[in-house]
């Protein structure tokens, strides 16, 4: 007798070949429309589905879980940030969460380091201004930005993403500092010449660039809070393509509005996709619709990981992306 094909259902819209390979291997249940689920829907789905394939957007929170059916045994997330999975309530209830890590290194760096440029040199307020009709020719001291080259570059979270917006602030002549959680080796180090700070105060006084790069976890919850983005000086500029929450948004607009530092790069947002109206006003900030790792590679690179583990985990084996790991 074949065996019954395990019930996969996916919650936003994925790169059609994915979805394509999804519904050759599987009962795949899938979102044509890209309608984000409400939590009634991530009820239903959880109750039903042997396999979860959520993304970002989903909150799979303890409540939403415990309408789990004991069928649910994989929730193969579409992402590697993990934070809106409660991870706890996953591992009580014996289900194994896995991600896809290290696809979307080289795109997030891009990304991050074209955002910066944007906002040092005003390239989002110059576009805004030749879309209006409002530029009138070249002139000596009009939209005057900041030469990135030269300038210290602060990365919060050395990780892959780190790492890798180091190489390439380094090529434009940038000097690499980073705080982390652990000091990365010497060699590691010595490629990007980079200055560890043990002391995250300490390295905010000393830098012109200060880019978030690091997970959005309890320890990281306002990070960059009301006293931290004090400490940076009126030149400075904040970059984040990681996630809003790891700044304190209300204080940023804040620094922002009384001119305390010159500009600030955002990809994500505390509360998104809402965006405080008065960030969007603002001339020194450039704003971007979570776009970071936004490439066709990237997102089918994040699919192919999604399938090896559920092929891996119906096939009786762990998958090589556990988050939660959980006993067969």
């Amino acid at each position: 007798m074949q065996r019954r094909r395990p019930l996969v259902i996916v919650t936003r819209k994925l790169p059609d070949i994915i979805e394509t390979r999804l519904m050759e291997l599987f009962d795949a249940r899938l979102n044509r429309d890209d309608r984000p689920f409400g939590e009634a829907e991530l009820k239903e789905a959880v109750a039903k589905a042997d396999v979860l394939v959520p993304t970002v957007t989903d909150r799979l929170a303890a409540g939403v879980l415990a309408a789990a059916g004991p069928q649910l045994k994989l929730i193969a997330s579409f992402g590697t940030g993990v934070d809106h999975i409660d991870l706890d309530a996953a591992k009580a209830r014996g289900i194994m969460v896995t991600n896809t890590p290290g696809v979307l290194t080289e795109d997030t760096a891009d990304m991050t380091m074209a955002l910066m440029l944007a906002t040092m040199r005003r390239l989002g307020e110059g576009e805004r201004l030749v879309r209006a009709g409002e530029w009138d020719g070249w002139s000596p001291t009009s939209m005057l930005g900041t030469r990135a080259g030269g300038k210290r570059l602060g990365i919060v979270g050395m990780g892959r993403i780190g790492t890798a917006l180091a190489h390439r602030a380094r090529a434009f002549g940038m000097s690499i500092h980073y705080h982390n959680r652990r000091r990365l080796p010497a060699e590691r180090e010595a490629l990007v010449e980079a200055t560890f700070w043990e002391g995250l105060d300490q390295m905010l006084t000393h830098v012109d660039v200060v880019s978030v790069n690091c997970p959005h976890t309890p320890a990281t919850y306002h990070l960059l809070s009301a006293r931290r983005l004090k400490l940076l000086r009126p030149h400075a500029f904040v970059i984040n393509t990681a996630r809003g929450e790891v700044i304190d948004e209300a204080a940023l607009l804040q620094a922002l509005e009384r001119r305390e530092i010159a500009g600030a790069g955002l990809d994500v947002y505390e509360r998104e996709p809402n965006i405080d109206p008065r960030l969007l006003k603002l001339e020194s900030v450039v704003c971007l619709p979570h776009m970071g790792s936004a490439t066709l590679e990237g997102r089918i690179a994040m699919g192919e990981r999604v399938l090896i583990s559920i092929r891996t985990f119906v096939d009786g084996h762990n998958p090589p992306d556990r988050v939660v790991a959980t006993m067969f």
